[in-house]
């Protein structure tokens, strides 16, 4: 299953009851940051893309320069998803092969915030949105992060508006509540997966 959700929303509380539960879980963040490490194509060509000045000193992407170039340039952020989202997208697939190689039953969460953005609904068996206001989401980057509430504006628009993401959910979990209110709507979610995943084993 597909898990989204935009920014602040509580898809880690989410993710990680999910996991708690015996789901298997992918994270789409971490294998963005795998296929840009030293050593890789995916690095390889971003260097070709954007230039050195995108690199630190030990080879390594410097996240914060290459950020300053594609958030503030849309042909160079396409350019940047045409190279890591084909590569996050196949690292994506083995990982679910492998998280189902010994239980073919066992539920496996791929936790991708940019779903509705990057990727599209059609490809799991199900999407599920974990939802709080736009406006709650804003005061919790606020008071949680410690962003400026500008950034978090600025952060919040740039992602998918929350009626693109519940367009293409299947369930939702409404975090805007209580945080065990949050886990009960995760743990009867996940009974609904598991009973679903045997049935299509």
């Amino acid at each position: 299953m597909g898990l989204t959700g935009g920014i602040a929303a509580g898809k880690t509380i989410v993710s990680s009851r999910l996991t708690e539960r015996g789901a298997a879980h992918i994270d789409a963040d971490k294998l963005a940051r795998e296929v840009v490490e030293p050593g890789t194509p995916g690095l390889a060509a971003i260097e070709q893309r954007f230039g050195a000045g995108v690199l630190q000193a030990d080879g390594s992407l410097d996240r914060a320069a290459l950020g300053a170039v594609v958030f503030s340039d849309a042909d160079a952020r396409r350019a940047l998803e045409a190279i890591t989202h084909p590569a996050v997208q196949a690292l994506s697939q083995e990982r679910m092969r492998e998280s189902v190689a010994d239980d073919p039953t066992r539920v496996v969460v791929y936790d991708v915030p940019l779903l509705v953005e990057a990727r599209g609904a059609g490809e799991f068996d199900r999407v599920v949105v974990v939802h709080a206001p736009r406006a709650m989401r804003i005061k919790r980057l606020v008071a949680l992060r410690g962003m400026a509430e500008a950034d978090a504006v600025r952060r919040v628009d740039a992602q998918a508006s929350d009626d693109e993401r519940l367009a293409v959910a299947d369930d939702v979990i409404d975090s805007s509540s209580s945080l065990e209110s949050t886990v009960q709507q995760t743990d009867a979610l996940y009974r609904k997966l598991a009973a679903l995943a045997l049935e299509k084993a």
